[in-house]
């Protein structure tokens, strides 16, 4: 749960140069929690979704909680207030539309199981991210690798569908901390740097072009890792899985003009919001990789994390729409 301050530069600077900060400095909520449920909100407005995290004792809490209060299918009453609210400096580039992050764990690294009332968790999914960013998750467990796999397996033992998401972050840390968790996931949506990461497969030659002949290769990896229901993986390119009785679906991308692009921050979190709706409606993983390509081009048209999200149906006549 975190305040996203974005500052618009032009051109991201390479180490000891300087870049100038642009007009136009804007706060919006960002991460898993916010970005996720607040899509899932909009998508379908009757569907029930449950908080669960911590933010400070401060006004940066408001800003992240405001948005989520607006919407009356979000019950945040299991949402923790102690501590500085978690924020990230996003440094969005106003030439190519990348974006770098730098980010203050703050509040959300003291998120841990002991917060969860499981007597109170009547939910088909559980969704959490990020792992290597929730440091009290991310922390050593004797019997399960990591406090992040001992919570996944207890909300299995409930039966409770599991998903994850993780950061892209420079380190060895994935194949530290991501592995042990996969044994205890239904869901894994993770961007090809990120499964490249996990799965030591690689996604995109020196040129930068993704490798498609190995995205099969690398969600096999994760399926074997123990991914149980689908093992999928988006790109700009476009969103690719696997399901568990070993399909195979390709979703491209949506091609949009650039003028539609107002930003990128959140639209892997829309592409999540979408296929994990797919899969709470009982839909495929083909269905869902085409559900979370619309969700991800909807969050593209504004420049915040989620303003750009809409119902279901609308999505689907968006699709068709930059189809046709």
């Amino acid at each position: 749960m975190i305040v996203d301050i974005l500052y618009p530069v032009k051109g991201l600077p390479k180490p000891g140069e300087l870049v100038s900060i642009q007009e136009g400095i804007s706060q919006s909520t960002g991460g898993a929690l916010c970005n996720v449920a607040g899509d899932l909100a909009v998508i379908d407005p009757d569907l029930r979704i449950t908080a669960l995290g911590r933010v400070g004792n401060d006004p940066e809490a408001d800003l992240v909680l405001d948005p989520m209060r607006r919407r009356k299918n979000i019950d945040l009453s299991m949402i923790k207030r102690e501590g500085k609210t978690a924020f990230t400096a996003v440094m969005a580039d106003v030439i190519s539309k990348e974006r770098t992050f730098y980010t203050y764990c703050g509040a959300n690294g003291r998120f841990c199981e002991d917060d969860i009332d499981w007597d109170r968790i009547d939910a088909a999914i559980l969704h959490i991210g990020y792992i290597l960013l929730l440091d009290a998750l991310d922390g050593e467990d004797p019997v399960y690798g990591t406090k992040m796999a001992r919570l996944l397996c207890h909300a299995k033992e409930r039966g409770i569908k599991t998903s994850i998401d993780v950061v892209s972050e420079a380190g060895d840390r994935f194949k530290r901390l991501v592995p042990p968790s996969l044994k205890y996931t239904d869901y894994c949506v993770i961007n090809e740097v990120e499964a490249e990461q996990v799965t030591g497969i690689v996604l995109r030659d020196q040129a930068g072009k993704l490798i498609s002949a190995n995205l099969p290769r690398a969600l096999e990896k994760m399926r074997s890792l123990g991914v149980a229901e689908w093992a999928v993986i988006h790109s700009p390119e476009g969103g690719f899985g696997l399901d568990r009785s070993g399909a195979y679906f390709e979703s491209e991308t949506i091609n949009l003009p650039p003028s539609y692009i107002k930003g990128k921050v959140g639209a892997g979190d829309a592409f999540c919001a979408g296929v994990l709706y797919s899969a709470s409606c009982g839909e495929g993983l083909e269905e869902a990789l085409e559900l979370g390509n619309a969700a991800a081009a909807a969050s593209l048209s504004q420049p915040g994390s989620t303003e750009g999200m809409l119902p279901a149906g609308e999505l689907r006549k968006l699709r068709s729409r930059f189809r046709g």
